[in-house]
């Protein structure tokens, strides 16, 4: 629980997201618990739901999407003509998906954990004033809404520069390297990598979005998105590339490494003692590259790596 767990500098504060699930509590305790008529919702119990239990049930891996998304739209409409009371219920309801971008981004970062989740939770709020209850994966695109606001607030502390005694001491690698959301964020705000591809990028390789039900949900053919998808990692896989030679400016063991590696000579190809005529025309291969969904340099946690892709390695669901 959020409670329980230790926070940098928050002795004797009350965390934000504990203010959300103490008010919760409250709220779905007593005789009279805030309820939804689960009689309008497939998959929910016929009678006055309170929300804890709704919250519950739509977090079961046998809730249908349409389900978590029906009920959401209603929240978010109460929260916007009821305000107060509702908007806490929001908040209370998010309250698993909210901790769980305050873990993402609190990993080794040593800024103020109480800063952290005020914003994530202004986020939170932010986006329920402004989402589109129409579209599918509400509760997904307010998580996103408060991690980015989250990811706003922890970027004065990844970009301030690491305190290094000089020589050769270990010490934490330098950005972009870190926790992938990171990296992905960091080559958003250096223009690297356009926002919705980034976000194309995290949905279907971080969360548990796949490529066809990304492609449903933006009108677009799989495709065209697993083509959009492999151009931006590509794009991705160039800024990581430029950022490690970029590093290993002020960093003497990196420099001395990328020094070797410019100065080993290359191999000389093999060349083939078989003649060229000998070849079969049908066996002949195609020398333009497939568009493979899942090679083993497909997606930005394979950036940079030179080991080949298996001939026989089986197509990822995604």
């Amino acid at each position: 629980m959020v409670a329980r767990r230790q926070y940098r500098g928050c002795a004797g504060r009350v965390l934000p997201l504990d203010t959300v699930r103490e008010c919760f509590v409250r709220l779905v305790s007593g005789p009279e618990p805030l309820s939804v008529d689960g009689r309008a919702f497939h998959g929910l119990p016929q009678r006055a739901v309170p929300l804890d239990e709704v919250r519950g049930l739509l977090m079961r891996r046998g809730c249908p999407r349409l389900t978590r998304d029906a009920v959401w739209a209603l929240l978010v409409r109460r929260a916007r003509r009821e305000d107060g009371v509702w908007t806490l219920a929001c908040a209370g309801m998010a309250l698993p998906a909210l901790a769980g971008v305050v873990r993402r981004l609190d990993e080794g970062c040593a800024g103020d954990a109480f800063d952290l989740q005020a914003e994530v939770v202004a986020g939170f709020l932010d986006g329920l004033a402004r989402v589109d209850v129409v579209r599918p994966r509400v509760l997904t695109r307010l998580r996103w809404a408060a991690y980015r606001r989250g990811f706003a607030t922890r970027a004065q502390a990844w970009d301030a520069p690491t305190p290094v005694a000089p020589g050769y001491w270990s010490a934490a690698p330098q950005p972009p390297w870190g926790h992938p959301d990171l990296v992905l964020a960091r080559a958003v705000r250096e223009g690297a990598v356009p926002r919705a591809e980034a976000e194309l990028i995290g949905s279907t390789r971080l969360d548990d979005m796949t490529v066809a039900e990304w492609a449903q949900q933006h009108a677009l053919t799989p495709n065209a998105v697993y083509k959009t998808r492999r151009r931006a990692e590509a794009q991705l896989a160039t800024f990581l590339r430029g950022e490690a030679v970029d590093a290993t400016v002020d960093d003497p063991v990196a420099r001395a490494a990328m020094d070797l590696l410019l100065s080993t000579p290359q191999a000389p190809a093999r060349r083939s003692t078989a003649p060229a005529s000998a070849a079969s025309p049908t066996r002949a291969v195609n020398s333009s590259s497939g568009m493979a969904k899942k090679g083993a340099d497909s997606g930005f946690l394979g950036c940079g790596s030179d080991i080949p892709a298996s001939p026989s390695a089986p197509e990822g669901r995604r």
